[in-house]
């Protein structure tokens, strides 16, 4: 197990926002956060990653109290990918270097060098390596923040929706080098996403959260008609096309906006 979550709370001044989550993953596995927006995605990832406190609540890394690590410590066994990614004048190529930080000593080294070689390549970014990335298009930053995390080489990645300014093709492209990567070198993702046919397609389980609760956590056989309405409001149809299950809302988005 690389991460172990027990009964965590979250709070924005007094207004709770998340309540007893418990859930853990395990080295091979991708897990995708469902749930309607403003429902805690992203608060959750903060928390995993020590970016935000919980007023309770045990997060366990690796079988150690990850508020006990320091932030470089964590910096090399978690990889970090936020939805807005701040932009500077910096080439890709550094920016991605950047993501080194937590394994470099004194100076960079051709290990260093040749890792984010790598991921340039694995990612079809070559193109980019001298482009700015204030010059970037918001998908083309995206990627860039992806490449960034995947060379600290963490235990785990926590990505809050990491396709959310990609187009379809680039989408189905991060998704499948994200979980080569996870089964390859035997990590753990979890990502947070709106897109349910994505997280069908790529993710082992799932985490629906409702109200600020975990509703629902297990595999596929949790995705059901029943779980999506209670969490969305809105009746959905699954079905296989093929051999991937889909979900299509079972009504026009005209009737759906009435409610």
């Amino acid at each position: 197990m690389i991460l172990s979550v027990d009964e965590l709370r979250f709070f924005y001044r007094n207004r709770e926002v998340l309540n007893e989550i418990a859930f853990s993953i395990d080295a091979g596995e991708i897990v995708a956060i469902l749930g309607p927006n403003g429902v805690g995605k992203t608060t959750l990832l903060k928390c995993l990653n020590r970016i935000l406190t919980p007023r309770a609540g045990l997060v366990s890394l690796d079988g150690e109290d990850l508020y006990g690590l320091d932030m470089m410590e964590i910096a090399r066994r978690v990889g970090y990918v936020p939805q807005r990614v701040e932009t500077g004048r910096l080439t890709a190529f550094d920016a991605v270097l950047l993501g080194r930080r937590p394994h470099i000593g004194w100076d960079v080294t051709e290990k260093d060098l040749k890792i984010v070689d790598a991921i340039f390549r694995r990612l079809s970014m070559e193109h980019l390596r001298l482009a700015y990335i204030d010059q970037m298009s918001g998908g083309e930053l995206q990627k860039v923040a992806i490449a960034r995390s995947l060379v600290q080489e963490p235990k785990i990645l926590l990505l809050d929706e990491p396709t959310s300014n990609l187009d379809l093709k680039n989408q189905v492209s991060i998704l499948s080098t994200i979980t080569h990567i996870v089964r390859e070198h035997h990590i753990a993702a979890i990502m947070t996403m709106h897109d349910l046919n994505q997280a069908l397609r790529f993710a082992d389980r799932f985490i629906f959260l409702k109200g600020g609760r975990v509703h629902v956590h297990g595999g596929h056989d949790v995705v059901t008609p029943g779980v999506i309405e209670d969490v969305y409001g809105l009746p959905v149809i699954i079905g296989e096309l093929g051999g991937v299950r889909c979900v299509v809302p079972s009504e026009p988005a005209s009737e759906a906006l009435k409610d």
